[in-house]
């Protein structure tokens, strides 16, 4: 399916909802604010949700007719996420990713959209609020970054390294008790994992060259479908945690990403495997 539109509109509207309903929030966050949704470090706060509504109301002139699918529109209608696999044309939103650090006051989280169409993804932005820049992708056409008055800068996934070298990110926390307990010991085979708490700077700072793996379990697209194609289009290999490709129909079964497929079976071999 073709699909004309400007990337870099959409990369505005999320820089300016940025603008308007995140950077004025952060850290000024009043009492009730702040609220869980599934759990205590699950959160959503206003500027969560005045941002989606900012996003929202200008996609319009973005992408005419496309189908909202926004994290916290889903939160108060989860039957709109089954809607994504149907739909002709779809942008998928995550007005804060890295709300937990957001309400935290630690400047590191994200506002992430991609455009689907026909199942699949053709575009992703992610915008840093506190760096005034993005990231972004159309499928087929490179990664890059750009904004805050620089230069376009191509990106490219870090060169393979042995196991013993490989430092990334990986999120442990939704693997079932077993497999948790395995993997994290399997760990203690690269040189380095951490966690940011937000996969929009985990996926930006991957597709920039400074990571050999990303590790994921629970799957959301709005988590992971503009992150995805970002590291494919700056030359990553991208599956599932059993080697099918991942889709925005996916909602399950975990995500691993690495420079190239034998870095991904070798990560996949010593650290997933039984």
């Amino acid at each position: 399916m073709t699909v004309q539109f400007d990337i870099n509109a959409l990369a505005l509207l999320l820089s300016t909802a940025a603008e308007a309903e995140i950077r004025p929030r952060f850290r000024a966050l009043a009492d009730g604010e702040v609220r869980t949704k599934t759990s205590a470090i699950d959160l959503v706060t206003e500027a969560d949700e005045a941002a989606e509504r900012f996003i929202k109301a200008g996609m319009e002139a973005v992408l005419p007719g496309a189908l909202f699918v926004g994290e916290e529109s889903v939160a108060a209608e989860p039957a709109l996420l089954s809607k994504l696999a149907e739909a002709d044309l779809a942008v998928v939103v995550d007005p804060i990713d890295g709300t937990f650090n957001f309400a935290a006051g630690v400047p590191l989280f994200g506002v992430m959209a991609a455009v689907v169409a026909g199942g699949e993804t053709i575009a992703g932005v992610i915008c840093d609020p506190m760096g005034d820049d993005f990231v972004l992708a159309e499928k087929g056409a490179g990664a890059w970054q750009t904004g805050g008055n620089r230069p376009a800068v191509r990106l490219k996934a870090a060169a393979p390294v042995p196991l013993a070298d490989m430092t990334g990110m990986a999120s442990t926390g939704f693997l079932p008790a077993e497999m948790r307990t395995r993997v994290m010991s399997n760990l203690a085979k690269v040189a380095f994992c951490s966690n940011y708490r937000c996969a929009a700077h985990e996926y930006r700072t991957f597709a920039a060259g400074h990571l050999h793996y990303l590790m994921y379990n629970k799957l959301m697209p709005w988590d992971h479908l503009a992150g995805t194609l970002i590291s494919q289009e700056a030359g990553a290999f991208v599956a599932r945690h059993d080697g099918t490709p991942y889709e925005p129909r996916h909602v399950e079964g975990g995500l691993l990403v690495a420079p190239d497929r034998d870095s991904w079976e070798m990560f996949r071999r010593e650290i997933l495997g039984g």
